[in-house]
C-alpha cells in the first residue's frame, strides 16, 4: 500500500551545507560522465579505455548518491529513518531498496529529488506488477538524454554502418523499451517504429530496399517469427545487410545460432523498467565467452563457481553510470550514479541473480586464449554474468508470468478444478527453436477427469486471466497472437517435474 507523500521539510543549516557540498560533488562527476558521452565517438573511447582503478571512483559516487538522497529525497529520508540508517556513511550501511519496500511503499512524487515531480519533459513509463497492477516510473529530460546518448553510442560501436536504418519492433505505448529505443536510435539512424508487426516490417524492407544497414530491435522470440515469415515469402536475405538487437528476456545460444543463419549478427541488451534501459550490453567478445562457458568446464568453475550448471547471459556495463553490487543472496543491486536521475535508484534490488567480474579477472581465466576471443568492439568495461530473475516468474514476449496469476486462471470457473493437485511453470524449447511457457499440472490421486478437456480449459482460463490482469501480456497477445500458445501438461502423482517435490512446500518454477 502506497503511503501518503512524505514532505522534504525544512533543512537545518548543517543539512543545507551538507546538501550543497554533496550536490556540487555529484554534479561535477555527472558533468564529467556527460562529457564522456556527448558524442558516440567519445563514448566509444571511454568504453575502450576504462580502467579497473575507476571502480573506486564509481563506488564513491554511488555512496555520494545515497548520501545526497538522504537529505534531498523525502521518501528516501523516511525510508532510512525507519530503518535506523539516517546517519549511514559507508555504501554498505545504506539498506537495499526494492519494488516492495520502496517503490511500492512511497508515491512517485516523494521519490523524486526535492519531492518535485511535475516538470516539462518528464516521461512516464509503465511496467506490470505481480498482480497486474501497473507501476509507473518517471524519468526527467536530463536523465533521458543520458540514456539516449548511451544507447546511440552502443549501437554505433556494435552495429557500425554508414546508412543505419533501425526498425523498432518493440511494443509501443507506455513501455520504456519501445518508446525509448525509437527516440534514442533517431540520434544516429533513420528509424521506423513498426511495433511487433511482421507485415509492416516485411513491407518496410521491400519498400526501402537493400541499400541500408538495417538493425531490427525486438524481443528474441519475435525476431525468430520475423526470420520464419521472411523465409516463407522467399525474402532475398543475401541482398540485404540485417542485424538484430534484442532485449526484454534472455536468449539461448541455440536461438542466436538459428537467427544468425539469416541475420548478420544478433546482440542483446540488459535493462529494467524499474531502473533504466541499456544497463548492460553484449559484444562479440561476451558472446564468444558465453559459448566457451557452455563447453569448458574448467573455465565455468573458475568464473561461475563449482557445480554451477546454468549458462548466464554476459554483458559489459559501465560502473561510472550504473554501479552494480551483488548481495549475500547472489542478487544484483544497482545504484544509478548520475545526478540527472529524477527518481534516484539507490542499491535497488530488482530480483535478478548475478555475478560480477572485472575484465582482468576474465583475461586471467582465459589465459593465452583471450587474444583469440577479442573482437573489434574492444570494450574494456567489467562484465555482468546474469542468471535471471530469482523469483518465480517467467519472462515471455516482454511480459512476466507470475504463479499467482496462473493459479487464478486454472481455478476460476473451471469445472475440473478439483482434479488439480498443484502446478509449476517451466519453459520448453520447441523443435523450431522457439520457446513456450509450460504449465505443468499434477493431478490428484485417483482423478478420472477428461484429460483433453481439462488441458483445454486450463489453457483458455490462464490466457484469459493473463489478458485481463497483465497489460504487458495483453499487448503482446494483441500484437502477436502466437503469444497465447501456452503449453499445458498433465502428470499423475509424483511424475514428471513433481517427482522430486516434497509435500511440505510447493515449487512454482522449474
Amino acid at each position: 500500500m502506497t503511503r501518503l507523500s512524505p514532505r522534504l521539510g525544512p533543512l537545518t543549516p548543517r543539512q543545507h551545507w551538507r546538501r550543497a557540498r554533496l550536490q556540487a560533488y555529484s554534479w561535477l562527476l555527472t558533468g564529467a560522465y556527460r562529457l564522456g558521452a556527448m558524442h558516440p565517438a567519445v563514448w566509444k573511447f571511454v568504453a575502450r579505455s576504462y580502467h579497473p582503478a575507476l571502480d573506486r571512483l564509481a563506488a564513491r559516487h554511488a555512496r555520494v548518491a545515497c548520501q545526497f538522497a538522504a537529505v534531498d529525497v523525502p521518501a528516501y529520508r523516511d525510508f532510512l529513518r525507519e530503518r535506523g540508517a539516517g546517519q549511514a556513511r559507508r555504501l554498505a550501511d545504506f539498506p537495499e531498496t526494492t519494488k516492495q519496500n520502496y517503490a511500492g511503499a512511497y508515491d512517485e512524487r516523494s521519490r523524486c529529488q526535492e519531492g518535485r515531480l511535475h516538470r516539462p519533459g518528464v516521461i512516464v513509463d509503465e511496467s506490470s506488477g505481480s498482480s497486474g497492477k501497473p507501476y509507473n516510473w518517471v524519468r526527467g529530460p536530463r536523465e533521458l538524454k543520458g540514456i539516449y546518448r548511451n544507447a546511440a553510442g552502443y549501437i554505433e560501436l556494435v552495429f557500425p554502418g554508414r546508412r543505419l536504418f533501425v526498425i523498432n519492433a518493440y511494443s509501443m505505448g507506455a513501455w520504456a523499451t519501445g518508446t525509448t529505443t525509437g527516440t534514442a536510435m533517431a540520434r544516429i539512424a533513420m528509424v521506423k517504429n513498426t511495433g511487433p508487426d511482421l507485415e509492416k516490417i516485411a513491407d518496410t524492407l521491400e519498400h526501402f530496399g537493400p541499400g541500408y544497414d538495417y538493425v531490427v530491435a525486438a524481443y528474441p522470440p519475435f525476431l525468430k517469427h520475423l526470420r520464419d515469415r521472411l523465409d516463407t515469402s522467399g525474402f532475398p536475405w543475401t541482398d540485404y545487410r540485417i542485424r538484430g538487437m534484442v532485449g526484454g528476456e534472455g536468449m539461448t545460444e541455440a536461438l542466436r545460432d538459428y537467427l544468425e543463419e539469416r541475420f548478420e549478427e544478433v546482440r542483446s541488451g540488459y535493462g529494467a523498467s524499474d531502473l533504466t534501459i541499456g544497463m548492460g550490453a553484449e559484444t562479440g567478445f561476451t558472446v564468444r565467452l558465453r559459448k566457451r562457458l557452455a563447453t569448458d568446464r574448467h573455465l565455468r568453475e573458475t568464473l561461475l563457481g563449482p557445480d554451477e550448471q546454468r549458462l548466464p547471459m554476459i554483458f559489459h556495463y559501465n560502473p561510472l553510470e550504473t554501479f552494480l553490487e551483488v548481495n549475500d543472496s547472489g542478487e544484483l543491486l544497482c545504484t544509478i550514479n548520475t545526478k540527472s536521475c529524477l527518481q534516484p535508484k539507490l542499491r535497488y534490488n530488482v530480483g535478478d541473480e548475478a555475478l560480477l567480474r572485472t575484465l582482468p579477472e576474465v583475461k586471467r581465466a582465459l589465459g593465452a586464449d583471450y587474444a583469440g576471443m577479442w573482437t573489434d568492439e574492444r570494450m574494456n568495461l567489467p562484465l555482468l554474468f546474469l542468471f535471471g530473475r530469482k523469483d518465480s516468474t517467467i519472462s515471455y514476449m516482454g511480459a512476466n508470468l507470475y504463479p499467482q496469476d496462473v493459479e487464478y486462471g486454472l481455478y476460476q470457473g473451471n469445472p475440473y478444478a478439483a482434479s488439480i493437485a498443484r502446478f509449476c511453470l517451466s519453459l520448453e524449447e520447441l523443435p523450431g527453436l522457439e520457446y513456450r511457457p509450460v504449465i505443468n499440472i499434477e493431478l490428484r490421486e485417483g482423478a478420472t477427469t477428461d484429460r483433453e478437456a481439462l488441458t483445454d480449459i486450463c489453457r483458455k482460463g490462464v490466457v484469459a486471466h493473463l489478458s485481463h490482469v497483465s497489460r504487458d501480456f495483453a499487448e503482446s497477445l494483441k500484437e502477436d497472437p502466437t503469444a497465447a500458445d501456452l503449453r499445458v501438461k498433465l502428470f499423475d502423482q509424483g511424475e514428471g517435474p513433481f517427482a522430486t517435490f516434497t509435500k511440505m512446500k510447493n515449487v512454482y518454477l522449474v
